[in-house]
């Protein structure tokens, strides 16, 4: 599917081509902490299929627990997250956070990760009282 996204203030902006069957919700801790929330969803795409149209992300590298170099994007004005990828040389797969798409309503998770890691309430959040807006 041809998606396009961006961070929250403009700055950043992007065009990929993603496997809707490998859009998923991550429980590790490090997504917790590098989103501000309980989970991140992710599509993926490679490297081929990923077109930064503007801006240049600021990019911070953090230690996974396989001891593995991970690059995490983000737009140094605004601070949205924008994509994780691979540090080095290999073929590159990005992990573009589902927040930052414009389609992101037609994208459902089809599975998730790491959920030793997750959070016990987000097992039922639909028992939860929903209003339309704050």
């Amino acid at each position: 599917m041809k998606i396009d996204g961006g961070c929250h203030c403009g700055q950043i902006t992007y065009s990929a081509e993603i496997d809707t069957d490998k859009v998923l919700i991550c429980h590790c801790t490090d997504c917790q902490a590098l989103s501000g929330s309980a989970y991140r969803s992710v599509a993926f795409t490679l490297e081929d299929g990923f077109e930064l149209i503007s801006g240049e992300p600021k990019i911070y590298i953090k230690i996974a627990e396989s001891g593995r170099e991970r690059a995490q994007a983000f737009c140094s004005n605004c601070g949205s997250a924008i994509y994780a990828t691979s540090v080095g040389d290999e073929p590159k797969t990005y992990g573009l956070r589902l927040g930052t798409i414009t389609q992101r309503g037609e994208l459902s998770p089809r599975r998730q990760i790491w959920c030793r890691s997750s959070q016990s309430w987000t097992a039922n959040l639909s028992a939860l009282p929903k209003t339309g807006t704050q």
